[in-house]
């Protein structure tokens, strides 16, 4: 279900890929390299027997950095 969920969602994004600028473009792919690099560390956190309430804060915050990278890079190419 997860990989039909990505698909669909890259292919969508492929879809409006054409509609931004190239600096929006690699704005949000930093922040999508930021928001896997904080799951990827929340990761480690588990496996290194860190709580999952710890894991999750990380995740949860990269996530929060990542939306605001997104958010920014939408603003700047609407102006």
């Amino acid at each position: 279900m997860k990989k039909v969920l990505f698909l669909a969602l890259a292919a969508a994004s492929f879809t409006f890929a054409s509609c931004d600028s190239k600096t929006e473009n690699n704005q949000e792919a930093a922040a999508e390299q930021v928001e896997e690099n904080a799951e990827a560390k929340a990761d480690a956190m588990e496996d290194a027997g860190a709580s999952d309430a710890a894991a999750d804060t990380v995740e949860a915050a990269g996530e929060a950095k990542a939306d605001a990278m997104e958010n920014a890079a939408d603003a700047t190419d609407a102006k």
